[in-house]
């Protein structure tokens, strides 16, 4: 089965959030995302794994600092 490539739109109804997040997600690097052309793609498998990811940081206590 093929990999389903998302829109920036596709992304923003997936995740409940404005377009305009997702396109500075992207652009700060802090989403899984490429660029074909001049318009990002996002692989929905990739951002499962990241959504994943930020709930397992989420839920680990945090570190003390001395």
């Amino acid at each position: 089965m093929p990999e389903e490539i998302l829109t920036v739109r596709d992304v923003a109804e997936f995740l409940k959030v404005t377009e305009r997040t997702i396109y500075r997600l992207a652009t700060e690097g802090k989403i899984p995302s490429f660029k074909v052309g001049g318009s990002w793609r996002f692989q929905r498998s990739d951002l499962i794994r990241w959504m994943n990811e930020q709930a397992e940081r989420r839920d680990q206590p945090e570190k003390k600092k001395d």
